[in-house]
């Protein structure tokens, strides 16, 4: 290279990196206009029964013996969820939440009776939660997905606006866990679809519907709504670790202490 190329590549290269310390421009105010007031603290409503309108058995919460739900499993995955329905029987339901160190993940983390946060902004969507402070991004910038995507607890999420209902596509979770307590599990492979609006001043609703070609024969639609509380309400962190009175014992069954650590059922 001669010395004029030289100087040259070296002006483009300055000038490159000069553009990329640039800052992002604003969102013109107009952007901003367009966005629904989803302000405020907001918590589940409803029981912790990720799909209420399948559910049957006995009256109860999900963890309850008996209590199941009904989703379009094909027979290997409706063999796996009986399993994990005997297992809350026996007290050996394999739920990572009872170490309390992980996240809910997708869609878990929208069936907890706890506070949520939505932080809407013209280019990126945050749902915060109580529940673990956990934070999910979902970006409306028109990005799509990664390839080669890693597996995360949350996905990976992105969206566009229709109106005032933000529409979400999140792949990429993983299958470790489960959705409720019920033992509700679902594959690497599912894809969550989600229609959130306010359907009114004080409630937000999400509509979701979830496919997964390994353990599902079709959609399986379930609805979840949020009540906005009152002005004033905080969310504030906690660790469930600091107070973990849910032990698994060396054959797998999970324990429930009283204050002073004492087991409340054999």
């Amino acid at each position: 290279m001669d010395t004029a190329e030289h100087v040259f590549a070296s002006l483009a290269a300055a000038a490159l990196l000069a553009f990329a310390a640039q800052p992002a421009a604003a969102a013109p105010a107009s952007a901003w206009a367009a966005l629904p007031d989803w302000s405020g603290v907001w918590q589940m409503q409803g029981s912790t029964i990720f799909d209420e309108s399948t559910r049957s058995g006995p009256p109860g919460r999900a963890g309850a013996a008996g209590v199941r739900e009904h989703p379009p499993y094909n027979a290997k995955w409706e063999e796996r969820y009986l399993k994990n329905i005997q297992g809350v029987v026996d007290g050996g339901l394999p739920d990572p939440l009872t170490y309390c160190g992980v996240p809910a993940g997708m869609p878990r983390m929208l069936n907890q009776p706890d506070g949520y946060e939505w932080i809407v902004t013209p280019g990126e969507v945050w749902q915060t939660t109580e529940n673990a402070s956990g934070v999910r991004r979902i970006y409306t910038d028109g990005r799509g997905h990664p390839a080669n995507l890693p597996l995360s607890y949350n996905g990976h999420s992105i969206g566009h606006w229709e109106g005032d209902t933000l529409v979400v596509e999140t792949v990429g979770m993983r299958a470790d866990g489960v959705i409720d307590r019920t033992g509700v599990q679902l594959s690497d492979q599912r894809k969550v679809v989600e229609r959130i609006r306010k359907i009114d001043p004080e409630t937000i609703e999400d509509q979701l519907t979830i496919t997964d070609p390994e353990a599902l024969t079709g959609p399986w639609t379930a609805v979840k709504r949020f009540k906005k509380q009152p002005a004033g309400t905080y969310i504030f962190d906690y660790a469930c670790a600091e107070n973990n009175r849910n032990p698994v014992d060396e054959n797998g069954r999970t324990i429930t202490l009283d204050a002073e650590g004492n087991p409340l059922h054999d």
